[in-house]
């Protein structure tokens, strides 16, 4: 990552995938200084766990792949070009094999992560 005053750059080639409930991510722009928003690229496992967020908004741009975003116990089907907004105190999981973009506001905390 390429840090500058007026900007920040990320390749997600260069970012290490690291577990997590949905899967395995690469989370872009997680600097300490920054507290506008980060940007992960998902590779959705089968068996990704339901979970919420009490201060973070994400959104999810799904890329490559089919299948469902459940948001409190509905699914919505989704598919490349889909992009689905997750408010905070929304229970939320991926079903099927994706990839997506997942942009979180304010940037991503494991903090503010919780499981039912």
């Amino acid at each position: 990552m390429k840090n500058n005053p007026g900007y920040l750059v990320a390749r997600f080639e260069d970012i290490a995938a690291v577990p997590c409930p949905c899967g395995a991510t690469r989370r872009a722009f997680l600097d300490p200084a920054n507290s506008a928003a980060s940007i992960h690229r998902l590779d959705l496992s089968e068996d990704a766990v339901a979970h919420y967020h009490k201060n973070m908004t994400e959104i999810y741009y799904i890329l490559e792949g089919q299948g469902a975003v459940e948001l409190d116990g509905e699914d919505i089907p989704v598919s490349p070009g889909t992009a689905v907004m997750i408010k905070p105190g929304t229970r939320h999981r991926g079903k099927g094999r994706m990839r997506l973009l997942v942009i979180c506001i304010p940037p991503f905390s494991e903090a503010d992560e919780f499981f039912d």
